[in-house]
């Protein structure tokens, strides 16, 4: 374990990376996964057409090719805030389309007659979906939803590949100088993985036990 402990600096900046992943593609995919569930129900042909066809692609398409195009293909394009602020980008996409398809089975399952209700007091379909049917949907998919983050968690390690340093990162880093822990190494990473998952999933527990009381 002295690998580990003699290194513990360099995983505390990767798990700090990963945390930062973590957030910012996390708030980033929570708001354009409502944006996406909000077109996938829209009156409007267009908007369900685009966001149908958006979620198709995404969803099918690989995280690293995702991660590939952020690295490469945007700073070829004169784009080029950083590869932290590109691969957070990349997840932020690639999670999207899941957060809006959790929101969207919410959505379906709020009663309709809340919605025509809505409508018959002149409410809009902005409004009826901003305060009536939103709020619904989304406390009825916080389990999911909290699926989806822990999915995103562990996807940040794939960042590693693409020049961000983050516990996979500091993993192959201290692995490079230490080739004689690796096990020990792997484990770490693992512990600090589990420091990420375990609390979201209880979180995700006890919220689902308070919607179910409320209900």
């Amino acid at each position: 374990m002295d690998a580990v402990i003699d290194n513990l600096p360099t995983f505390l900046e990767g798990f700090r990376n990963t945390l930062g992943l973590l957030a910012l593609a996390g708030i980033g995919a929570f708001i354009l996964g409502i944006v996406i569930a909000a077109m996938r129900i829209s009156p409007v042909g267009s908007f369900r057409a685009f966001a149908t066809i958006y979620t198709e692609i995404v969803r099918n398409t690989p995280l690293t090719l995702v991660l590939f195009f952020c690295a490469y293909l945007l700073p070829y394009l004169q784009f080029s805030p950083g590869y932290f602020q590109l691969a957070a980008i990349g997840l932020t996409v690639y999670t999207s389309p899941f957060v809006a398809e959790a929101l969207r089975s919410g959505v379906n399952g709020v009663h309709v007659g809340q919605a025509e209700a809505a409508r018959s007091i002149g409410l809009t379909f902005g409004q009826t979906l901003s305060f009536i049917v939103m709020p619904q949907a989304i406390r009825m998919v916080v389990p999911p939803l909290i699926n989806v983050f822990i999915a995103l968690a562990k996807n940040t390690s794939v960042a590693g590949a693409f020049f961000v340093f983050e516990l996979f990162g500091a993993a192959r880093q201290i692995t490079n100088e230490r080739g004689d822990a690796v096990i020990a190494i792997l484990l770490a990473v693992a512990v600090f993985y589990l420091i990420i998952t375990i609390p979201l999933g209880v979180i995700a527990g006890r919220i689902e036990k308070k919607v179910a009381v409320l209900r």
